[in-house]
């Protein structure tokens, strides 16, 4: 069974990359760039896994989490904060609003790949 992984980031370059990684670990993906398109496509079909930038225009990674998982959208879909900020204070900021990992940029295809298994989906 194919899983899916819908990229949210405003970086048209970090989604061909993330993409290509995800594609080599048999995911099918999907794209948004900011997190008001991401809510909508979750809405119309829920990803296993949203693989979420922090810093975007429109809705940040943080407030869209927020919106996921305070919104119906079920199942749940495992949320990866993909993030150049490396402070305390931001992942624990992602934690608590639900990410449930979060991978440093940039980042290789082992770095995601075992992020993905450490939240049960790959």
């Amino acid at each position: 069974m194919s899983r899916t992984c819908l990229v949210v980031d405003d970086s048209k370059v970090i989604r061909k990359v993330a993409r290509h990684i995800l594609e080599t670990l048999d995911f099918i993906v999907d794209e948004a760039e900011d997190g008001r398109e991401a809510l909508d496509r979750c809405a119309a079909a829920v990803p296993d896994v949203v693989l979420l930038d922090w810093n975007m225009p429109i809705m940040s990674g943080i407030e869209f989490l927020r919106a996921l998982r305070s919104s119906d959208i079920s199942p749940r879909p495992k949320v990866v904060f993909c993030t150049t900020e490396n402070g305390t204070a931001h992942i624990r900021a992602a934690l608590d609003a639900g990410a449930d990992e979060y991978v440093m940029k940039p980042f290789d295809r082992d770095t995601l790949a075992s992020k993905l298994q450490f939240t049960g989906v790959a």
